[in-house]
């Protein structure tokens, strides 16, 4: 690589605690064990994953000083056009800093990571929030003049380690500096943080990159992880059984039942899936596609037994420990907060005497004593062993309040759309995606039931002037966008 006349200018978008900081200070060693001038700067992203913290780096080569002792002015912050490298660190700040302007097809190189960290709105959305990855990987071919896109953040967990190794390692491998390999392995060592686990981590990318990967995501999708787990049974119930334009679909909602409760439970999901494709004459299977996504949905219901299960995973207790990288040796402090209601304790005691606590008014102001903020330190051998004894009784679920009252309101829904595919099929897909409201738990779940409830029974008689299908699919917008309906 010539001498440049100005510094090369590189961005890094990177989420809380993914080690964006470390990147700089590795990237700081190696320019300066290189002889390279180098500014970096950094504005703070908001917490959780609302924003990512940018950071922005200059290099200019020490070799490249006029010898009148001039110096390059260096910029504090990035002006769109002229970037030279740009780095995101999850899949949606890659279409973040597209936006800004930072990415230009005449002069930007964007090395991103295609896996994804959700956003505070996505996830708040009442339906499907999530941005579309398509999009974002059409933009970006557009944008760039050269894109190196893989799953990082697979690729650092496979080798034990934060997506910050995997960045150096893409960064080193693709943003064309001249920096020798050693440079960055040896900024590794003298920075001395968990630096077996971040060499790995490195070299993985590097060699990932450099086998002619770029654009890859780097190993098995989830999705496809997950239709791999069906039992084979199960897999060929669903070819004999089910249209092949459903196959997938329903060995992800299989995989997602087995992993909630039992063969029993998934079985039962195929078994209820089986009536709906009776009936089905939609071209492409919609309904039945529509009724498998929202079935296994509603069949996995967050409940307090789930809760527990999940948050005492050992896959969950890696996740949260990975960001911080404890050393060997230290003690790490963990509090789960929740606020259970009255309804939540009631729905997971056996069906009669959790309705008939529900309904006592003195009963419930004692339970009411167990409800509102709780702290839960599952670092703690009492407090792990209370949510693993919740976690248990997964196996009495089908005798619980919750589980017979979410029932019955699935045999509704499914009856419905029996009904409506005789007579009217685009009212009875409508009415089947109508489940995006059924979700989460406690007043949300209430809130979203509520709406459900009142669709379901207005789309037998709506306004005159516009179809069922119509009615209910404007009902149901109006609800996902929480908006009053008049």
């Amino acid at each position: 690589m010539s001498a440049p006349s100005r510094p090369i200018s590189l961005v890094l978008g990177a989420l809380g605690g993914q080690g964006g900081g470390v990147v700089v200070d590795w990237m700081t060693r190696v320019a300066v064990a290189s002889d390279w001038l180098i500014q970096a700067t950094s504005v703070p992203g908001v917490a959780q994953r609302t924003g990512a913290t940018i950071y922005y780096l200059e290099l200019f080569p020490a070799a490249a000083l006029p010898a009148d002792g001039r110096r390059p002015i260096m910029a504090l912050m990035p002006s769109p056009g002229d970037v030279d490298v740009v780095v995101a660190s999850e899949w949606v700040e890659a279409g973040r800093m597209i936006q800004r302007g930072l990415v230009t097809a005449d002069r930007t190189t964007l090395i991103a990571s295609t896996h994804r960290s959700y956003t505070v709105a996505e996830k708040s959305h009442p339906g499907d929030g999530r941005s579309n990855p398509a999009a974002i990987r059409e933009e970006a071919e557009r944008a760039a003049k050269a894109l190196v896109a893989f799953d990082m953040d697979a690729l650092a967990t496979r080798n034990g380690a934060v997506i910050s190794a995997v960045i150096l390692g893409a960064i080193a491998a693709s943003a064309g500096l001249p920096f020798k390999r050693e440079a960055y392995r040896q900024a590794i060592r003298d920075n001395g943080i968990a630096v077996e686990a971040n060499l790995r981590a490195f070299e993985a990318a590097f060699e990932h990159l450099a086998a002619g990967k770029a654009g890859a995501d780097g190993g098995e999708s989830r999705q496809q992880a997950a239709e791999a787990a069906v039992p084979a049974a199960f897999s060929e119930r669903i070819q004999g059984e089910f249209p092949e334009a459903a196959w997938s679909l329903l060995r992800l909602g299989v995989a997602r039942l087995l992993d909630y409760q039992d063969l029993r439970h998934a079985a039962l999901y195929l078994d209820r899936l089986q009536s709906i494709a009776a009936v089905d004459t939609t071209p492409g299977s919609d309904l039945l596609k529509a009724t498998a996504q929202g079935l296994a949905l509603w069949m996995s219901f967050e409940d307090t037994i789930r809760v527990a299960e999940l948050k005492t995973r050992p896959e969950r207790l890696a996740q949260v420990l990975r960001p911080s990288s404890p050393r060997p040796g230290a003690i790490v402090e963990l509090t789960d907060f929740l606020r259970p209601r009255v309804e939540e304790i009631c729905g997971t005691m056996p069906a009669g005497l959790g309705a008939w606590l529900r309904s006592s008014p003195a009963w419930r102001r004692l339970l009411g004593r167990w409800t509102g903020g709780r702290r839960i330190r599952t670092s703690t051998i009492s407090g792990y062993l209370f949510m693993r004894s919740l976690a248990g009784l997964k196996r009495w679920r089908r005798l619980t309040l919750r589980y017979r009252e979410e029932t019955a309101a699935m045999e509704a829904w499914l009856a419905a759309l029996h009904q409506a595919a005789a007579t009217d099929p685009a009212l009875a897909v409508e009415l089947a995606n109508c489940q995006k409201l059924v979700r989460g738990y406690g007043e949300t779940h209430e809130r979203g039931m509520a709406r459900f409830r009142q669709i379901l029974a207005g789309a037998i008689s709506p306004a005159d002037g516009i179809s069922p299908a119509e009615w209910v699919a404007e009902q149901r917008a109006r609800a996902l966008a929480e908006v009053p309906s008049p």
